[in-house]
C-alpha cells in the first residue's frame, strides 16, 4: 500500500508513545491500532500489522532491562511456557473470530485493572523487598499467565495489565522487575502470534516497520525512566494508563 508523509509521521509518533506506554505499563496499542485503521487497514489487518512494532519494541526494552540487571531469569522457563501456549491459542482465535469481540474484551480489561489499582494497589504494586513467589509454588500463576497469553495473542492492547496482574499480583515481583518480565513474555507470545498472522497473510510490512521504528525509540527511553523513577510514580502512571485505555475503548467505533 502507498504510505503518505502524514501517515508515516502518524505511525512514528504513535509508535514512539506506544513504546513508552507499553514498556512502563500497557495499553500502547490503543494508540497504534487506531493509527493503522485511520490509514484504511481493516481491523484484522491492523491487529496483525501492529505486532511488528510490538516485537521490535519488546526486543529493545528487554535488552535495556537486561543491561541494567532488572530481568529476573530464574523463573523465565515456567513463566514463558504458559504465555507462549496462550499466545498461539489467542492468535488462532483472532484470525477467525469476529473483530467485534475486541472492544468489549479491551474495555473489560481496562476497567478491571483500574478498579484493582484503585481499591487494592498492593496487589499490582507490591513493596520493594516483598518475597517473590516462584511459579512452581504458585499454581494460580499458570492460570493468569495462560490467560494473559490468550488475551495478548487475540487483541494485544492492554495485555501488559494482565501480565502485571500475574507477575506482580500472583508472583509478587516489584513493578520494575515485573515490567521486565512482562516485556520478556510479550516478546515471545507476540512472536508466536506473528507466525500465525504471517501464515494467514494478514501483515502489511511497510507500515508495520515504520511503526516499529517509533516503538523502538520509545522503548529505549522508557527503560531508562523505569530504572530511575520511584515505584509510587510507576504505580500512578499505570493507573493513569488504565483510565486512558478505558476511555479509548469506550470511544472507539
Amino acid at each position: 500500500m502507498e504510505i503518505t508523509l502524514t501517515h508515516g509521521l502518524l505511525l512514528v509518533v504513535t509508535g514512539f508513545l506506544a513504546g513508552i506506554i507499553n514498556t512502563l505499563a500497557g495499553g500502547g496499542s490503543n494508540l497504534t491500532l487506531p493509527a493503522l485503521m485511520v490509514m484504511g487497514l481493516p481491523a484484522e489487518v491492523a491487529n496483525a500489522t501492529n505486532r511488528v512494532g510490538v516485537t521490535v519494541q519488546s526486543i529493545t526494552a528487554l535488552l535495556g532491562f537486561h543491561k541494567h540487571g532488572k530481568l529476573d531469569t530464574q523463573d523465565k522457563g515456567p513463566i514463558l511456557l504458559p504465555t507462549i501456549l496462550g499466545g498461539f491459542i489467542g492468535a488462532g482465535l483472532a484470525a477467525y473470530a469476529p473483530s467485534t469481540l475486541i472492544k468489549p474484551l479491551l474495555l473489560g480489561t481496562m476497567l478491571l485493572m483500574a478498579l484493582i489499582i484503585l481499591v487494592r494497589p498492593a496487589i499490582i504494586a507490591p513493596e520493594l523487598g516483598t518475597p517473590v513467589n516462584r511459579v512452581k509454588n504458585t499454581p494460580s500463576s499458570w492460570f493468569w499467565l495462560t490467560l494473559a497469553g490468550i488475551y495478548g495473542g487475540f487483541v494485544q492492547a492492554g495485555v501488559g495489565f494482565v501480565l502485571l496482574a500475574a507477575l506482580a499480583g500472583s508472583l509478587r515481583y516489584d513493578l520494575v522487575r515485573a515490567n521486565a518480565l512482562k516485556v520478556f513474555c510479550t516478546l515471545f507470545f507476540t512472536l508466536a502470534s506473528l507466525l500465525v498472522f504471517i501464515k494467514e497473510d494478514l501483515i502489511l510490512w511497510l507500515p508495520g516497520l515504520i511503526l516499529a521504528a517509533g516503538t523502538m525509540v520509545g522503548a529505549h527511553l522508557a527503560v531508562k525512566l523505569a530504572i530511575k523513577v520511584s515505584p509510587k510514580v510507576l504505580k500512578w502512571f499505570l493507573f493513569l494508563m488504565t483510565l486512558c485505555g478505558s476511555v479509548a475503548a469506550m470511544l472507539s467505533d
